[in-house]
């Protein structure tokens, strides 16, 4: 075993003796009586379960859904908008021995068909308003678990809609005794989430429980989670942030999770004061909403906001923490301390637990405020994702053959060593808090038939950071431009989630080259405006 083999297996071993279920038997045997989730939904009262609560229910999920077949290492899809039953279901999943594979709640069945067609998802657990999506998109699927309520909202009509679409009532998958525990495999597959590549579809990041306890510890480190601490998340569930920095952290110490179905700013303090939350993470698009509202007297200690942004430390009254990460690291790749939180608009510094190295495109290393490719090394399985699924070709490329991640993000560090995010490498677009890759929107285009060539490229929006447009060559010269709009824009709206359907469609006879003949998408985009109003 070389030196490097032997670091990578301190790491695994590290882990062993651990998984999911472990750290949740942990805090329901020490503090079973205390809250670890307070459902805040939009409808009716607040809902705690303590700790002693939530392992029972997920256990007894874990034990229904193999009376009905589901076996450990069977794939089970979450499709859910934030609530209870989705942290129930992804720990039953995990007790199990399942693999949890959480999709983005706005996904249209073209996404969800291709979800089940990688993961051979065995059955799904849902709401009533996708039921009949989940149905009509994955046929195949062994049965349907459906809630009798929307994030919150009682569905009156769910009994009739769980007969209509053959599913099973959520509430009767729950067995009446608890699954007992499977001895504990950190390198055992325990979830999947989907992230937007360069290529046309999805890739199928899947993590370990070793990966979910290290971003559950890490996570805590980085950020000085303790027991007292409470966190509010009104972000999706689906994502890494909310998965891994809020409810896997929170977990992992002991602490109160507190959830809101998505976001609102109108409720977002007087949650906040009720439940004394002392930290939360936090987008643009958020603050922008809050900016105008006033801010009361609160416990909040910090902002996990991405950068360093004094200006909202100043009217907030907190502190801002800067950091970078993917959910291939599953934690923070890069991050601030809050004994130094840095210049403005910083990402932070190499976090202790991984290595860093910003490469020119010959693979030199960069000198300060130089831009180039941020590639991270880690220990796949442990410290980073395991593989993309069933994907060999792309996670081969995407590590080379000293075990560095090349991700795809363009960063520079100043003469201090303060490194600053300066774009996305492979063409992605930034919708709000979603990760779009062009190629994607692109590829669903191209298949109307009425453009010989096209670009997608992002325009700027005051709310949403920027926006999916398009700009075509026609196929056929003699179909005018607002046709050509129209059933662009309606076919992205039937095969694209909502986020990455394309708000304008602008026809031209030539799009500009750069050299080797590439499309030149930096022109493309000094030729649109910013919106600057609107939604």
């Amino acid at each position: 075993m070389n030196l490097r083999e032997q670091i990578e297996d301190s790491y695994s071993t590290a882990m062993e003796g651990l998984d999911v279920p472990w750290m949740l038997k942990q805090w329901a045997q020490r503090t079973p009586d205390k809250a670890c989730l307070i459902w805040c939904p939009f409808d009716g009262d607040y809902r705690s379960f303590t700790y002693a609560e939530l392992f029972d229910k997920s256990r007894r999920l874990a034990a229904g859904l193999s009376t009905r077949g589901a076996k450990p290492g069977d794939f089970v899809l979450l499709h859910m908008d934030n609530s209870p039953e989705f942290i129930v279901s992804w720990y039953a999943c995990a007790i199990l021995g399942a693999v949890a594979v959480s999709t983005n709640t706005r996904s249209v069945a073209r996404d969800l068909s291709y979800f089940t067609e990688v993961t051979e998802a065995v059955c799904s657990l849902t709401q009533p308003k996708f039921a009949n999506l989940i149905k009509d998109a994955c046929p195949d699927l062994a049965f349907i678990g459906v809630t009798d309520n929307d994030a919150g909202q009682f569905r009156a009509d769910a009994g009739e809609l769980i007969r209509s679409t053959g599913g099973i009532a959520f509430d009767d998958l729950f067995a009446d005794r608890p699954l007992a525990l499977r001895p504990p495999d950190h390198r055992r597959n325990l979830s999947i989430q989907f992230t937007s590549g360069t290529t046309s579809r999805p890739k199928a990041v899947l993590w370990t429980h070793a990966n979910a306890l290290w971003a559950a510890k890490t996570n805590a480190q980085h950020l000085r989670i303790r027991h007292e601490d409470v966190t509010l998340t009104s972000f999706p569930l689906f994502h890494t942030n909310a998965q891994s920095y809020s409810m896997l952290t929170t977990h992992w110490t002991g602490g109160n999770l507190v959830l809101q179905p998505k976001f609102s700013a109108s409720r977002y303090w007087q949650v906040v004061l009720d439940h004394q939350v002392t930290w939360t993470t936090m987008i643009g698009f958020s603050l922008k909403a809050m900016a105008t509202r006033p801010v009361p007297r609160h416990h909040l200690r910090f902002f996990l906001l991405g950068v360093r942004a004094p200006e909202v430390e100043s009217y907030f009254g907190v502190a801002t923490v800067g950091y970078w990460g993917m959910t291939e690291t599953l934690t923070q790749g890069t991050i601030a301390d809050f004994d130094h939180l840095g210049p403005p608009m910083n990402i932070g510094r190499c976090a202790p637990e991984y290595q860093i190295q910003v490469r020119k495109p010959d693979g030199q290393l960069c000198g300060p405020r130089e831009l180039g490719h941020l590639h991270i090394r880690g220990v796949r399985g442990v410290t980073l994702f395991k593989e993309y699924y069933r994907n060999p070709v792309a996670t081969e490329s995407a590590f080379d053959a000293d075990g560095w991640f090349e991700t795809g993000d363009i960063v520079r560090s100043d003469e201090d060593g303060w490194l600053y995010f300066s774009d996305r490498g492979k063409d992605m677009l930034k919708v709000g808090a979603e990760n779009v890759a062009a190629s994607e929107i692109e590829t669903v285009i191209m298949q109307t038939g009425l453009a010989s060539e096209l670009a997608v490229v992002g325009q700027k929006h005051h709310m949403l950071d920027e926006v999916p447009v398009v700009f075509v060559i026609p196929s056929d010269p003699g179909m005018d431009a607002a046709t050509i709009e129209e059933r662009v824009i309606e076919h992205c709206k039937v095969n694209l989630p909502d986020f990455k359907v394309v708000r304008s469609v602008h026809v031209v006879d030539e799009l500009p080259r750069s050299t080797l003949e590439k499309i030149a998408k930096n022109v493309l985009r000094e030729r649109l405006p910013p919106i600057t109003e609107g939604r």
